[in-house]
């Protein structure tokens, strides 16, 4: 499932979607990144929006799937 044309991910959101790829929580993924536990959910938020994924695991398969 690709992201619709123009609606693709922020630099912000790659490393967001790095750290998930990672096996990490958005508390982790907050401290890794020196953001915020809530930066944190909106990048995720934007991303399934962005998407059309449901969850965070959809949108992890998705961003292997977009390597």
């Amino acid at each position: 499932m690709a992201a619709p044309s123009g609606l693709k991910p922020t630099p912000a959101e790659r490393r967001v979607l790095s750290e998930l790829r990672d096996g990490k929580s958005n508390g982790s993924i907050a401290v890794s990144l020196s953001l915020s536990r809530r930066t944190v959910e909106s990048h995720l938020s934007r991303l399934l929006a962005k998407t059309g994924c449901r969850n965070r695991t959809q949108l992890l398969l998705w961003s292997m799937a977009e390597r």
